[in-house]
Order: C-alpha cells, then structure tokens, then sequence
C-alpha cells in the first residue's frame, strides 16, 4: 500500500482521481487547497489490483449455453427483427462473439481447416469494444474490457462476460 500526491487544477479533480481509480485499488480521496488557493492538493491511499484469475475455460464459459443450432437462430432472428438503423444490443453482440467462438472451438477441435478462429476474433473485438465505449454492461471480473489481458485474448474475454451472463440472464 501507498499514498499518492497529486496537485492539480480544481477542473481536473475528477479527471485525475477517475485515472487513479481505474490504475489502482484507491480509498477514499482526500482534498486540501495549496497554499495560494489556486490548485488542489489529492492525497489518495492506493495499492497494486491483484493480479486477475485466468479465463474460464470453454467448458466452464458455455456448460449452460443452448445448442449451437439454436443460437444460429436466435442471432438470425435477433438480427433479423431489428428495424433499419436500430443497433443491436450488448446480449446480442455477447450471444454472437460467443457462438462464434463455439463454432470456432469446434473446428480446431475436429481439425478442420477454414477461418472460424478468424471470424470469431473479430467478433470478441467487437464486443470488447462495444464494452470499452461504455454501451455495455459488462462483468469485468476479472478482466474488464481495458485490460492488456483481454487484447491478448478477446475471446478469453467473451467466455468471461458469456459465463456470468448465462449464470445470472
């Protein structure tokens, strides 16, 4: 554990103490005036985020996911059903990275070649970037969409956000 100083403009208050929050585990913030009143003086106990947990393995990720069939429909649909112009919604875009990525598993696992590990990349991009915007309502444990961990492994990130989404829809 730490103590951070920070001395900035009274308009960056809130900017700064967000960056730490998201860099680190804070407590609270405490704020003085320096001494020519002009700027604030933060003061913030931090510590390191522990270092997160693994991915959830595929099998973990989709133990309560419906047939591979039935999620082709349901996006087809889903997709289908959407007036022109209306965008889709975080369980969609979720459902699709991880069907693809289910699609994808599948192929590597029977050896057969094409580009499913490809496509399903991209759609975990996707979402991580639909989370990043701030339009999802992400999980984020232990991984948020930030994280170098879930650029590394998108689809690591989609069995995360799918795991705790089929626990708790």
């Amino acid at each position: 554990m730490f103590e951070i100083r920070v001395i900035c403009d009274p308009a960056d208050t809130d900017r700064v103490t967000s960056a730490l929050s998201d860099t680190f585990t804070t407590g609270a913030v405490r704020t003085y005036s320096t001494r020519d009143g002009r700027r604030i003086r933060l003061y913030v106990t931090a510590d390191h985020r522990p270092e997160p947990g693994p991915w959830p393995t595929p099998e973990e990720a989709y133990a309560l996911a419906p047939s591979i069939v039935r999620e082709i429909g349901w996006t087809a649909r889903t997709a289908a059903d959407k007036p022109f112009g209306e965008d889709l919604d975080r369980e969609y875009w979720l459902r699709k990275a991880a069907l693809l990525d289910r699609i994808a598993l599948r192929e590597d696992e029977e050896d057969i070649p094409g580009d499913a590990s490809e496509v399903a990349t991209e759609a975990a991009r996707r979402l991580t970037e639909y989370d990043r915007t701030g339009e999802g309502d992400y999980h984020g444990a232990p991984h948020w969409p930030e994280h170098p961990a879930t650029a590394a492994d998108p689809r690591g990130y989609v069995r995360q956000e799918y795991a705790h989404w089929a626990k708790n829809h």
